[in-house]
């Protein structure tokens, strides 16, 4: 049984608060997506009537469907224990179905009371889930389409510097139309790293099965520890097709926003899966993802926030890693006065109560770096009033 299933949450306040974009390192572009000149981050904070909190990243953008689909039943349910909570707040979504935002923005409720009920055990979240290490493996992400030679020859550097012994990088320049371009990348970073250094890349779904192939031919003499997302992600039967041809793993999952798509992955045959944990509806669905892995002898690694992501890979065995988008991600930690810190390849956690992330709100505050601001309490929700699907 999960140590959160007969936790009771009577929330009686609910806030999402954004703080002020930062500039990215590199602007940032990959084949589909992009430049990224500016990161930022929004906040949800639960509290419940006792005055304890818990905190996750979230989708600011859809808090439409916080207001409608999952905070009147949050604020209405009390005295329910979480394992007859979770169902009531997440057949709730149905109509706005399991594979978008909502399911999404459960997750990350979800997160935030796993923070909440850490907090109040006063344990690390990792401890709470029973991890048995402080600290996760991680690999260096980065590498953007639009990275001039320097560019990508500066982050590998710093990578390598860093003691990772993983490196992924973008392709499919301008749209997938630059393919030669993209195999003399790939060549170029596998002689600055060296044949020690596994090596992956990420198409972002532009390629079709057979451009994949192609490119996969092209580069297969480099080494390639995984290929990700080469083909469009809804394409299952492209997908079973090219995991057959391919001599080099085939990576999928961080579009997914459900863990139960994950076994028809495995059954067509992705051999890497990487499910991010604020992208499912639930830290529960994440594990269980990571335990489809361990039962399957395949790949698992995990993106999204990082910092966040990292607690939860300390439940998995060692040699799953964490991705670090280090031009992205390394520009929000001044927000946070604590969070885990990069030491020879890994993040090492710190031992704090909850979630290994605090962010100074007060300070911020006082900067003028909240930028947005929204609450919601239990004394002004109204009861849920499911939508109809004619």
């Amino acid at each position: 049984m999960d140590n959160i299933d007969n936790e009771v949450f009577n929330i009686t306040k609910v806030q999402v608060k954004v703080l002020e974009p930062v500039k990215a390192l590199i602007p940032f572009e990959d084949s589909t997506m992009g430049p990224f000149k500016v990161f930022n981050i929004a906040v949800i904070t639960l509290t419940d009537e006792d005055g304890n909190i818990g905190e996750a990243p979230v989708f600011s953008g859809y808090t439409n469907i916080l207001e409608n689909c999952i905070l009147p039943i949050l604020f209405n349910c009390r005295n329910v224990p979480y394992k007859k909570l979770y169902p009531k707040l997440y057949w709730p979504i149905r109509n706005e179905g399991f594979r978008g935002p909502a399911s999404a923005l459960l997750g990350q409720v979800d997160m935030a009371l796993y923070d909440l009920a850490s907090r109040r055990k006063k344990m690390p979240l990792h401890k709470y889930l029973n991890a048995t290490r402080d600290f996760a493996m991680m690999y260096g992400s980065g590498g953007g389409t639009n990275y001039s030679y320097r560019d990508l020859e500066k982050e590998i550097n710093y990578f390598l510097g860093i003691g990772i012994d993983c490196i992924k990088i973008k392709v499919g320049k301008d749209g997938g139309t630059k393919m030669k371009e993209d195999i003399e990348r790939v060549k170029f970073v596998r002689r600055l790293i060296g044949n020690d250094v596994r090596l992956a890349v990420d198409a972002n779904q532009i390629w079709t099965a057979k451009e994949a192939l192609y490119f996969i031919n092209a580069i297969e003499s480099e080494k390639i520890a995984w290929f990700e997302e080469p083909i469009h992600s809804a394409t299952l039967t492209e997908i079973e097709q090219l995991c057959k041809e391919s001599p080099v793993n085939i990576a999928f999952g961080e579009s997914e926003r459900s863990g139960k798509v994950f076994p028809a992955l495995v059954k067509v045959g992705v051999t890497h899966l990487q499910p991010i944990p604020n992208y499912l509806s639930s830290i529960n669905e994440w594990l269980e993802v990571r335990d489809l892995a361990i039962r399957c002898g395949i790949e698992f690694s995990s993106g999204g926030y990082s910092l966040y992501t990292s607690c939860l890979m300390t439940t998995a065995p060692e040699k799953f890693k964490v991705e670090y988008l280090f031009t992205l991600m390394s520009v929000l930690e001044p927000y946070f006065s604590v969070h885990p810190k990069l030491e020879k390849g890994r993040f090492v956690l710190p031992d704090i109560e909850g979630l290994p992330i605090r962010i100074d709100w007060g300070y911020w505050e006082r900067k003028n770096k909240v930028i947005l601001k929204k609450s919601w309490t239990a004394a002004k929700s109204i009861k849920y009033q499911p939508s109809v699907l004619l």
